[in-house]
């Protein structure tokens, strides 16, 4: 599909063109995303640039050169965001070509950071002069969506926090399942950070005519610096509930090995006077005994008393 926005006094508009009207809309567009594009729509767009457009596989290459480069047809930039699908963050790149009068942008499946930016342009609420200043926007609505993702880690992390250390009887395994997700995410989103660094550093090259430009850049770079910081600090305390957990299950563990370590010795005593006379000779003196049955069942109860009393004494128990 492809989405159309114009700049109209200082405010991003999204055009809806009729299909005999979306030739001159494409050209008089000053943001077309191609979400995606079908290659009836991708080979418009290529006859309109006269340029080929970069498929799937050349878009996730991640060599800097790939990444970052100008040619005739503007200046390139691929970039991650980070997405989310059933209950999981992803990351998927989106292709930007800036040129002087707009900006393109190829992208596949549904994120976050370009379905509010509709929403707001709807609105009225993105204000830009040129596809210039459109581009840094996209990036710092991008930077704000990764603070507010790592708002929800931290929240969801207090949560795993007090089922670890505070609640009794939790379910640590189900506990150990939500970190390995955290950590995943938060991986994820360090990614989108560091990426998003190297990107706004090869535009700000680019961008030296544009002064105010240039200071909403360093801005968002300071944001991303903190940013990162952030994911250290969370990296620390998935790690540290991720071992606390690990030690509380082989903690539980080992007072089940215990249980089954102390019952074994205590019947151990019992075990070997049955199994004395448990023995067929036939010259045993306690067999004639009239109260050798009892005297044995005596000496088994007493056999195991005295382990248990052993170790209640010594705080084994």
């Amino acid at each position: 599909m492809l989405r159309l926005f114009n700049i109209d006094k200082g405010r991003l508009k999204e055009q809806t063109p009729s299909t005999d009207q979306l030739k001159q809309a494409v050209a008089a567009a000053s943001w077309i995303d191609a979400h995606d594009a079908s290659d009836i729509e991708r080979d418009q767009l290529q006859a309109f640039l006269h340029a080929e457009l970069p498929e799937s596989d050349d878009v996730e290459e991640i060599e800097s050169s790939a990444r970052y480069f100008t040619d005739n047809t503007g200046v390139h930039v691929r970039s991650l965001f980070l997405a989310q699908s059933e209950g999981r963050h992803s990351t998927a790149t989106v292709a930007f070509i800036l040129q002087k009068d707009r900006l393109i942008t190829l992208r596949e499946g549904a994120l976050a950071d370009f379905r509010l930016l509709r929403m707001r342009a709807r609105r009225g609420q993105v204000e830009a002069h040129s596809p210039q200043e459109l581009v840094v926007i996209i990036f710092e609505q991008k930077v704000e969506n990764l603070a507010d993702a790592l708002e929800d880690i931290h929240r969801k992390l207090e949560e795993v926090s007090y089922l670890v250390l505070e609640e009794i009887d939790s379910d640590l395994e189900n506990a150990i399942d939500q970190l390995a997700k955290l950590e995943d995410s938060n991986g994820k989103i360090r990614l989108c950070l560091m990426d998003t660094q190297r990107s706004i550093s090869f535009l700000q090259r680019h961008l030296r005519n544009h002064p105010e430009l240039q200071d909403t850049a360093r801005e968002i770079m300071r944001d991303v610096e903190t940013l990162m910081s952030h994911t250290t600090f969370l990296f620390d305390k998935i790690n540290f509930l991720m071992d606390s957990t690990q030690g509380f299950i082989n903690i539980a563990q080992n007072k089940i090995i215990k249980i089954f370590s102390i019952a074994a010795v205590v019947f151990l005593p019992p075990t070997l006077v049955a199994s004395i006379y448990g023995m067929n000779f036939q010259y045993m003196p306690e067999l004639n005994l009239q109260l050798g049955y009892p005297g044995a069942l005596g000496l088994m109860l007493l056999a195991g008393v005295s382990p248990y009393w052993f170790f209640k004494r010594k705080g084994w128990l």
